[in-house]
């Protein structure tokens, strides 16, 4: 999937008048019924099934709240999939409506930007449950799992849930992730998806529940492990190429302790600094091929780099200074070009200059819990994208190894950090 794009200078995006305020559509039979058909050709080659919990409490007409954890681009297909017939929109990140705004209004969508605040948000899902009187699907992760496990949620999760006052549904798939990983580079394997769809809470039970209640609960539900459901359930993925890119996720060797020097190719995982190589089995295991494992568990490897980066901060180490092309996006036309500049990412936050000093723009730590960035983002490169409810830029990095990951874990742990010590 591919995005719309022109070159244009700094100060002719900067002159744009804003886009208009958005209004949600509830999505028409005709789209209604699209959709489903879209669907099919995404779920039907791979088996989809799915198990209801509780869901006979759910009138069909009645709307609910769906979260839904975010495992690949077949996601969609499968929300349809579940909750056909029954009429809902969707946020979805802005970048989604570049080049086809009306397309994806029809379809019942609303934008928003990821992991910024968005004022406008909360009013929006009130429109949709009580002027469209439409069920709401969110994808509270926001991003696609880089390792396999639940990205970063928003503390403000169990607010809106309760604001919201509709049956909650929560949404668990299995085998999207195993079948299209973020890290693949869009390389489809054949793997079975099957989805758990729960009645979690009724409105009854959330107006009762203080909102950290109801962070507790739907925490349990996003406590999975798509590695480990893969190894748990003997789901083999013999494709040669199963660990291609793997060094995107993988991108600090925990022999040496270097970092850009990781490649994953075919079955292998190799750091070219000590020479220490791995194989990724079939079932989703990592074995040293020296026979001395130090982890054999992809989500062990990464939250090892989570610990690292938060030392880093701590000791006051942590610095990314990157040279990278810039796009910008003030409507949802298309995405603007504007040139290189320079991404420095530290204790600070984030500075980003270029644009013949022009552009300059900082964001402190505490703008964000979490950080968009993202692997072959459209098909262009892996990306960092910071910004406000205003613009938003995205950097490709250039020439510097590994970093997306690596930043998305830092901002991640300096928000902690500075957050912790601002309490204090």
């Amino acid at each position: 999937m591919k995005i719309k794009s022109v070159a244009a200078s700094y100060d002719y995006v900067m002159s744009l008048k804003p886009p208009k305020a958005f209004k949600a559509k509830r999505p028409n039979l005709f789209f209604t019924l699209l959709k489903k058909t879209v669907s099919l050709f995404m779920t039907v080659p791979s088996n989809f099934k799915v198990q209801e919990f509780n869901m006979d409490k759910l009138d069909p007409k009645e709307p609910c709240f769906v979260l839904m954890n975010h495992s690949s681009f077949v996601d969609l297909a499968i929300a349809e999939s579940i909750l056909f017939p029954r009429r809902y929109n969707i946020i979805v990140t802005s970048d989604g409506f570049v080049g086809k705004n009306w397309l994806m209004r029809q379809i019942g969508c609303i934008p928003t930007h990821k992991y910024v605040t968005d004022p406008k948000l909360i009013s929006q899902i009130r429109g949709v449950f009580n002027k469209l009187n439409s069920s709401l699907l969110v994808y509270p992760e926001a991003s696609y799992s880089f390792d396999g496990t639940c990205t970063t949620l928003p503390e403000s999760l169990g607010a809106m849930v309760k604001m919201a006052r509709k049956p909650l549904v929560i949404v668990t798939t299995h085998g999207a992730f195993a079948r299209d990983p973020l890290y693949n580079n869009i390389q489809v394997r054949k793997v079975d998806i099957n989805a758990e769809v729960t009645y979690a809470l009724t409105p009854e039970q959330l107006k009762e529940m203080s909102t950290q209640e109801i962070n507790e609960v739907i925490q349990k539900y996003f406590s999975f492990d798509n590695w480990k459901w893969q190894q748990e359930n003997k789901v083999k993925i013999d494709v040669p190429w199963r660990a291609d890119y793997l060094n995107r996720v993988l991108y600090k060797c925990p022999n040496c302790g270097h970092e850009a020097c990781m490649e994953g190719k075919g079955i292998k995982v190799t750091c070219h600094d000590c020479g220490k190589t791995w194989t990724l089995d079939e079932y989703g295991y990592l074995k040293a091929d020296d026979g001395v494992h130090i982890f054999n568990h992809v989500p062990d490897w990464y939250k090892w780099e989570r610990d690292m980066v938060r030392r880093e901060i701590l000791d006051g180490k942590y610095q990314l200074d990157l040279d990278v092309d810039i796009a910008m996006m003030v409507d949802t036309k298309t995405l603007y070009r504007v040139g290189s500049g320079r991404l420095v990412h530290n204790r600070d936050g984030f500075e980003l200059t270029g644009c013949d000093g022009k552009l300059h723009y900082t964001q402190k730590p505490l703008a964000s819990y979490c950080l968009y960035s993202d692997f072959n983002w459209y098909e262009i490169g892996d990306v960092i994208s910071i910004g406000d409810d205003k613009v938003l830029y995205y950097c490709f990095p250039k020439n510097c190894g590994d970093v997306v990951a690596k930043a998305r874990l830092a901002a991640e742990e300096m928000y902690k950090i500075v957050k912790a010590e601002t309490r204090k």
